[in-house]
């Protein structure tokens, strides 16, 4: 490097940056749902040009064959999503040839068969379908059905439905159901059930049950689970045998049902599952009845395996991805979802036999034009000590930037991340969003705070009972931690949290003295609202969070922001959806009116057509800029770049 290409030194928080927020919005093509059928690969992907819809893409055959989008926008853009849990997943069914998907504008199946228009399956209504599975031998499908018919909360069932369109009920009575699989002869079905007021990471039940002649279910049985052990991915073996994964040793493990008890074939601290946020989730599969391809997670980074069930030890196979999901086999072919701190997610392809692989689609098909690896901060695992003797875990991204440096002496701010949730995790993926703030000179921080997974059920519980308390102070240690170690500045601290994240960023503005400034998108404020408001599927999850009622009452009156905004002294900026179900919009309000009553500058977006998560690439750009701008404009930092002017109430205009 010449001295002319030396880093210049410049103010941290305001580098000029080839990662704008345009490019992490044209990089943001999530990737879900991944199905294998036959030598075919089918998988979905976001459009966020196109309204956030997701489209069905299949490339045939293992020899690079073209890609082929299979819900083109046209006259009829479908989104292949679902609506069960308000989550969804699971809205893609792809068996011989024959695809069946839920189109999320109107809830309904849609079958699709090759050189033909997509058509619908059965009469439109207040159904909603997930994690479908075909019944090839009685010619319907079995699936998780949500019906929303009537007052009070929606009925949840298992249904077979005809190829003509005709249900028929084949269980019910729980509340919850999830993951019907068939075995490979038809005789037998397996799912998952749980009831309120767990969620399926708390308690679930993994049931058994013949199918008779008529093709109704006959002689269930439970074969494990119960209020205290949770199930996840009930899968059967090529010679029938039934397995799953089960977190009764503490960590979420995979066993093996011989027809009379279960057999754990791995014992290992680590995770080889995931909570169940969204339907059809796989981290293993079959590439014979002895070995099983696997990915599991240690110390929140992910690692992919090939188990041998006769002796129970692991193979590492070879890969540079560290987050792994959407995991798919089919003999000696993997499917899977990767990421790595250099690597956005991608599509891969793996041939076991070979050992060759192929990247299918990305997240990102390139870097930002005029930036470069040298411009990418490499995160780092940290572990710091919090409160009550407890270890926390989180990802450190140091801010880097090619052509930028802090003049000697000078600290970077620091943006402390607390995910959503809050049963869920941080990885280490490159996501443009995060380089977005340490190419500007933000050194960040991604917080795995008690409550996440990834890391045992000791840790995911220690949030039982003390959400806004356990994940608060793991952030706010984290943040002390790093300024402790002069890695930032401990006066420009700021967070930001999507979400249940949000609530964290809320209770750290008022319960700490740390925090420069905030940022909360669809954040929750109200806990006593967020019950009046919640859906099904949540709608008692501060039960386990907080406290049931009426026991909940003050912890509520105690931990709610929104009771607290007198305490609040720290700038604020909030992000809505007009159309978010999950946290509404009223949840943000309250709380603006609030600071603005309290003489604290804050300022309020809202987003007409987004819902909980943004998708439009207008909101991803627009939200992104307005957050830089609102922190220069309370750090005092003139921006390097043009910023839409964003109107802060009680703050002074620029001089």
């Amino acid at each position: 490097m010449t001295s002319s290409s030396l880093p210049q030194p410049a103010q941290p928080g305001a580098w000029p940056s080839p990662i704008s927020a345009a490019s992490v919005a044209a990089g943001a093509t999530p990737l879900s749902q991944t199905a294998i059928d036959g030598v075919d690969v089918y998988w979905l992907a976001g459009r966020a040009g196109e309204g956030g819809r997701n489209t069905l893409l299949r490339q045939r055959g293992a020899d690079g064959a073209a890609i082929t989008e299979l819900t083109p926008a046209g006259a009829t853009p479908f989104n292949v999503r679902s609506r069960v849990h308000e989550y969804g997943g699971g809205a893609l069914l792809v068996d011989g040839g024959l695809v069946v998907f839920s189109h999320f504008a109107d809830n309904r199946l849609y079958v699709l068969r090759d050189g033909q228009p997509a058509q619908p399956l059965g009469e439109a209504g207040s159904r909603r379908y997930a994690d479908f599975v075909l019944d090839r031998a009685r010619a319907r499908l079995i699936s998780v059905v949500e019906d929303h018919a009537g007052a009070g909360e929606p009925a949840n069932t298992l249904c077979a439905i005809g190829l003509d369109g005709r249900h028929t009920v084949l269980m019910s009575g729980s509340d919850f159901y999830a993951a019907p699989r068939l075995s490979a002869d038809g005789s037998q079905l397996a799912w998952l059930s749980w009831m309120h007021p767990r969620m399926p990471w708390q308690g679930s039940e993994l049931w058994l049950a013949e199918i008779d002649a008529a093709g109704k279910l006959a002689n269930a049985r439970l074969v494990a689970g119960g209020s205290d052990e949770a199930i996840c991915q009930p899968e059967w073996s090529p010679a029938g045998v039934l397995h799953f994964v089960s977190d009764r040793s503490g960590w979420w493990n995979l066993y093996r049902f011989d027809g009379r008890a279960s057999v754990a074939l791995c014992p290992r601290e680590a995770e080889f599952g995931a909570p169940q946020w969204t339907f059809g989730n796989a981290m293993y599969g079959f590439r014979s009845e002895h070995e099983i391809v696997c990915t599991y997670i240690e110390n929140g980074i992910s690692y992919l395996a090939q188990l041998s069930v006769s002796d129970g030890r692991l193979h590492p196979i070879a890969t540079v991805y560290q987050d792994i999901r959407e995991l798919r086999v089919a003999g000696d072919s993997v499917v899977f979802l990767g990421g790595a701190p250099t690597i956005a997610t991608e599509l891969v392809r793996m041939d076991l036999a070979s050992a060759n692989s192929a990247v299918l689609a990305t997240s990102m098909a390139a870097l930002p034009a005029g930036a470069s690896r040298a411009d990418l901060s490499v995160p780092h695992s940290v572990s710091y000590p919090t409160s009550g003797a407890r270890t926390a875990h989180a990802f450190y991204y140091p801010p880097q930037n090619a052509r930028y440096q802090a003049p000697a002496g000078v600290k970077p701010p620091l943006m402390v991340i607390g995910h959503g949730g809050p049963t869920s995790m941080a990885t280490n993926t490159l996501k443009l969003a995060t380089q977005y703030w340490t190419s500007r000179g933000f050194a960040v921080l991604d917080v795995n705070y008690g409550g996440s997974s990834g890391f045992g059920r000791a840790y995911r519980d220690a949030l039982h009972g003390q959400w806004g308390v356990v994940d608060v102070d793991d952030c706010v240690a984290g943040a002390r931690y790093l300024a402790a170690q002069a890695l930032v500045d401990g006066d420009r601290l700021v967070i930001r949290g999507g979400s249940a994240g949000g609530l964290t960023v809320l209770c750290a503005l008022a319960f700490h003295d740390v925090f420069k400034a905030g940022a909360s998108y669809y954040g929750v404020s109200d806990l006593a609202g967020l019950d009046a408001d919640s859906h099904k599927f949540e709608s008692h999850y501060t039960d386990y969070l907080i406290a049931a009622q009426p026991a909940a009452q003050a912890l509520y009156l105690a931990r709610s922001p929104i009771h607290h905004a007198d305490k609040l002294r720290s700038p604020m900026i909030f992000f809505q959806g007009l159309d978010d179900k999950v946290v509404p919009p009223s949840q943000s309000e309250v709380m603006v009116d609030a600071l603005r009553r309290a003489g604290v500058p804050v300022a309020y977006l809202t987003f007409a057509g987004e819902g909980h998560g943004f998708r439009q690439r207008d909101t991803i750009v627009r939200t992104l800029e307005a957050e830089l701008y609102f922190y220069l404009r309370i750090f005092g930092v003139t921006p390097a770049e043009p910023l839409a002017v964003v109107a802060i109430d009680n703050l002074a205009p620029p001089v």
